[in-house]
């Protein structure tokens, strides 16, 4: 794999396991175009080294991926081809993380919130830090949640539940996350290195094919979801990111002021 390509990732190698750490300027890990264009082929990449058999996603610092860089949603709203010429590798993420046939583990260290959140819960088992708050909060960014987050948290915690926290943007605990089945663990951080290692190791324990082929049938209604959902969610976030309302929750946020919404 030839991780000179990547500026938004960071790579490390411990006999077959393979830590791709989310590396992006800033301190939350924020989606910019680089790391979206990046995020698009990692996954694929990851799936074509030959030196690895399991892969742990985690983000360097203090978060995992808290959602889109408001700078690159500026110019995405001056600019809306800009968002549109976007809308082939947001579907790419989620379809060439679910085609994985490696094993991903995502070490949640920190926030995770829209896109960050969508990658964390697509991956197979997720351990998260106690103290780390996940969520979807596309809408009070004035958008969609269209790249992924629909297609996931009702399969996780049903439609009800995840309903109401893709309709409130409301973030939750990793902790009250493990309790409702969105995640699998939630640890004290100084014990989140060793859960992954201790689950890593099991994984790694069975024979690489017969893991490797159960993802991939446990991942075939996924992946219809994904082939069913993804063209009109893509489309109606993009559609939302023309709305007068979107502009304004943008720069509300960017000024640290309440936003003013039209409806429109």
């Amino acid at each position: 794999m030839d991780v000179s390509s990547y500026s938004r990732f960071e790579f490390a190698r411990e006999g077959r396991v393979l830590t791709a750490s989310i590396a992006a300027p800033g301190p939350v890990n924020a989606v910019d175009g680089a790391l979206h264009d990046e995020l698009a082929r990692v996954f694929t990449d990851l799936q074509h080294d030959p030196d690895s058999d399991l892969i742990i996603l985690t983000g360097k610092g203090r978060a995992f991926c808290a959602g889109g860089d408001f700078d690159w949603f500026a110019e995405q709203i001056a600019h809306p081809a800009k968002f549109r010429d976007i809308g082939w590798d947001a579907k790419r993420i989620v379809t060439s993380l679910l085609d994985m046939e490696k094993p991903v583990i995502c070490r949640l260290n920190g926030a995770a919130a829209g896109l960050g959140a969508t990658i964390a819960l697509l991956c197979d088992v997720i351990v998260a830090d106690e103290r780390a708050l996940i969520g979807d909060p596309h809408v009070k960014v004035g958008l969609v949640a269209g790249d992924g987050g629909a297609v996931i948290w009702p399969q996780l915690i049903g439609y009800a539940r995840a309903k109401e926290y893709l309709l409130t943007g409301d973030l939750l605990t990793a902790a009250r996350a493990a309790e409702i089945g969105l995640i699998n663990h939630a640890v004290p951080a100084g014990e989140l290195d060793a859960k992954v290692a201790e689950i890593a190791a099991k994984i790694l324990a069975n024979p690489r094919f017969a893991v490797r082929w159960t993802k991939v049938v446990a991942n075939m209604p996924l992946k219809a979801l994904v082939s069913q959902m993804m063209d009109a969610s893509i489309a109606y976030e993009t559609l939302s990111n023309m709305t007068a309302d979107r502009a304004e929750a943008v720069a509300a946020f960017i000024d640290k002021r309440a936003p003013k919404l039209t409806g429109e």
